[in-house]
């Protein structure tokens, strides 16, 4: 019943807002723009790869803080093992972060 209410609900404010809103369209108005800046070039160009490789690299690095979480709230119990797994593993991340700056991943000059 209650599924019934909010369908019915959002129907009824759609088709209200459809019949009793205004219709002022100028061209102003059918221009799409994003977040209040005006459209330059094509939308269908290619994007670089380096935007790509920079958010994948922003979820890696998430990640791992999140990984760190676990560690910090059991830090005690797990004592030296512990810390030479998560050093293990902070030192697994820094060789790949080592790697990325060495293949030049991070430079946007080119």
């Amino acid at each position: 019943m209650q599924l019934i209410v909010a369908l019915g609900f959002v129907g009824v404010t759609m088709i209200a807002t459809h019949f009793l809103g205004p219709k002022r369209k100028t061209s102003d108005k059918l221009v799409n723009f994003e977040s209040g800046i005006e459209q330059m070039g094509n939308a269908r160009q290619p994007v670089a790869v380096k935007y790509f490789l920079t958010a994948i690299l922003f979820v890696l690095f998430d990640v791992e803080v999140i990984f760190f979480y676990p560690y910090a709230v059991n830090f005690k119990e797990l004592g030296w093992e512990g810390f030479l797994a998560m050093l293990a593993f902070v030192a697994f991340f820094m060789g790949g972060f080592y790697y990325i700056i060495k293949k030049g991943a991070l430079r946007w000059e080119d």
